[in-house]
């Protein structure tokens, strides 16, 4: 569900260590068909996984290698010599081959492998970063019993040894370009794949972009409001899981709530073409649940239901409402995107009432720096649905949500013990859902808080991929991305998520990102307008009068730059050095020096 976020600011870091990095080569290879050879038999797939792990822990060992990642069915591992990670790629598939050849069809396994060199960041045991995230693309890119290397490589190894290879030329995987090369074993087949095209989808070729708009509660009952909401929003979690097409975010939905609209300034407004309406009757253990489909440019019905039923059955009813909106949407999604749909649930009703309570008081609580009832409430809220079913991942994650909102509002009593929280909340919901997209957002944040902004890319990625329909996740990406210096990715980020909640009562966080963005590629005459854009929609945001001040100081305005800044002095009176300033702001990221020089010229002398 999409949840209202407050203001972001990252303020003094719990830890202030630099990220450990180095060269490394890195082999990623994981089963191919896993998840439907778990569904046909689930303990022999384990068994014969067990079996295949011993062969390439073995070959790992004997080539001079490390393992350092065993997740699901991916093997992850680090070699200091390009020569041995490839002898030793290929020796696996040699020999899961021989194994293939010896046992039922049914036991057979067959494996992607994919060897890239390049940078990578330690953590703990673990190692991240874009030598990884190649690695893993290159696996992705791999034919089934093949090995993909990258150009790098390559170019190490191609003249000492006696393999053959294949160059694939440069493929664009996961929206990265990559060049890549197969190396040639038996068995597999000489590739031609198409050349990589960087030009964009026709406007034709996109998917088309679905609103749900709010439920009308026809209980009678004011109080049953927050039920008909949360059934809304569930059906948009649901839906944006299906990945095909985009779906508006709850809060730009929600601005409708109780407008007799004409469908045609919905669609208009929300960049829409198709509109769901439903509504909700609650009564005792009964709930009739009604939606339509409509086509908004030509305001044609295609598809209405209604639905009766105990509570008993209410998340059945509302994946139902959620397949059958789809199929229409889009007749072409596949038995895999389906799977999607099936949701961590709570085991008790009850659960899931006091979370929808929770979430209520979340979207009203108040947006300033002081300690707002509401949040108090929404958390208290969220820990009564984890106790009542502590297996509900959800609250977990809302509650690491709701810790980060108290750093963010400056109301937090021990900073150290929050950060910790945001951590901890989010693990618990990743083990009860590995694909909890706003627990993985969190995560991202803890790590940024401790300025391991690798690690916090890393997540931010992974909470994308999961649910790319969900503002908050490009919010999150665009910000690491800042933190970074990675600029000219950021800004699509950030008008990703607008373009996908052009109406979000937080519309200022996205363009105050964006401002970032822009700030960072010196693109000054953008960033005062994406500055503006936040201003107008929130007012006595105290940091953003600095953010103005540096850009007109850039922009050498500087009367204008004065004024903004001597509102940002005001609003921040213990800002007195350079080093204060990077308390509040992005501690080690490049944007943190250009904002710094922009306040400088515009006038703001600090203590040295």
């Amino acid at each position: 569900m999409f949840l209202n976020l407050n203001k972001i600011e990252y303020i003094e870091l719990m830890v202030d260590t630099s990220p450990r990095r180095k060269l490394a080569v890195i082999l990623v290879t994981d089963v191919v068909g896993y998840s439907s050879m778990m569904e046909k038999n689930e303990d022999q797939t384990l068994k014969n996984l067990k079996a295949c792990r011993n062969i390439i822990e073995g070959l790992v060992d004997e080539h001079h290698g490390n393992i350092f990642n065993t997740a699901g069915d991916s093997i992850l591992a680090e070699f200091q010599s390009a020569v041995e990670a490839v002898i030793c790629g290929s020796e696996f598939q040699s020999t899961i081959k021989e194994r293939n050849n010896s046992i039922p069809e049914e036991e057979r396994m067959e494996f992607r492998v994919g060897i890239n060199m390049g940078d990578v960041v330690l953590e703990g045991e673990n190692l991240y970063g874009e030598g990884v995230n190649v690695a893993a693309r290159l696996e992705a890119l791999a034919q089934p019993g093949g090995v993909c290397l990258s150009k790098n490589v390559y170019d190490m190894i191609h003249k000492k040894t006696n393999f053959l290879f294949h160059d694939l030329g440069e493929q664009t995987v996961k929206n990265t370009i990559l060049h890549a090369v197969d190396v040639t074993l038996e068995g597999t087949s000489q590739r031609k794949l198409p050349e990589s095209k960087t030009e964009k989808q026709s406007s034709t070729e996109k998917p088309p972009a679905i609103a749900i708009l709010p439920f009308a509660n026809m209980s009678g009952d004011t109080e049953q409001e927050y039920f008909a909401d949360g059934i809304t929003e569930d059906i948009i979690t649901n839906l944006s899981l299906w990945k095909i097409f985009p779906v508006i975010s709850r809060n730009s939905s929600f601005t409708f709530k109780g407008k007799s609209s004409n469908l045609k300034e919905v669609s208009s407004e929300l960049g829409v073409r198709y509109v769901v309406e439903g509504s909700v009757r609650k009564g005792g253990n009964k709930v009739r649940i009604t939606a339509q489909l409509i086509d908004a440019e030509t305001d044609h019905h295609l598809w209405s239901e209604k639905w009766d039923r105990s509570l008993d059955d209410i998340f059945e009813v509302q994946d139902e409402v959620s397949a059958s909106i789809a199929a229409k949407v889009a007749p072409s999604l596949s038995g895999y995107e389906q799977n999607k749909l099936e949701r961590n649930r709570p085991n008790n009703l009850s659960a899931w009432e006091e979370y929808l309570k929770g979430l209520r008081y979340l979207n009203e609580r108040g947006r300033t720096d002081k300690n707002d009832p509401n949040l108090t409430k929404a958390k208290q809220q969220f820990s009564k649905a984890s106790e009542i079913d502590p297996l509900f991942s959800e609250t977990y994650a809302t509650l690491a949500l709701c810790e980060l909102l108290e750093l963010s509002q400056f109301i937090s009593e021990d900073r150290e013990k929050t950060i910790n929280s945001i951590y901890n909340y989010s693990q618990k919901a990743l083990s009860l859902d590995s694909e909890n997209s706003l627990a993985l957002n969190m995560l991202s944040a803890f790590y940024s808080f401790n300025e391991k902004y690798e690690m916090g890319m890393e997540y931010a990625e992974q909470c994308v991929r999961c649910n790319p329909s969900y503002p908050l996740n490009h919010l999150r990406l665009g910000l690491t991305q800042n933190m970074l210096g990675v600029f000219e990715k950021s800004d699509e980020s950030f008008l990703k998520a607008i373009k996908l909640s052009p109406l979000d009562p937080e519309l200022h966080l996205f363009y105050t990102g964006l401002c970032f963005s822009y700030i960072g590629q010196k693109k000054f005459d953008k960033a005062l307008e994406a500055c503006d854009k936040a201003m107008n929609l929130v007012s006595n945001m105290g940091r953003l009068y600095g953010f103005k001040a540096a850009i007109l100081g850039f922009l050498g305005r500087l009367d204008e730059a004065k004024i903004e800044l001597n509102k940002y002095l005001e609003a921040r009176p213990n800002l007195k050095t350079k080093d204060d300033f990077r308390k509040l702001f992005f501690r080690n990221s490049p944007l943190t020096d250009i904002v710094i020089e922009g306040l400088c010229m515009a006038g703001w002398e600090p203590i040295e």
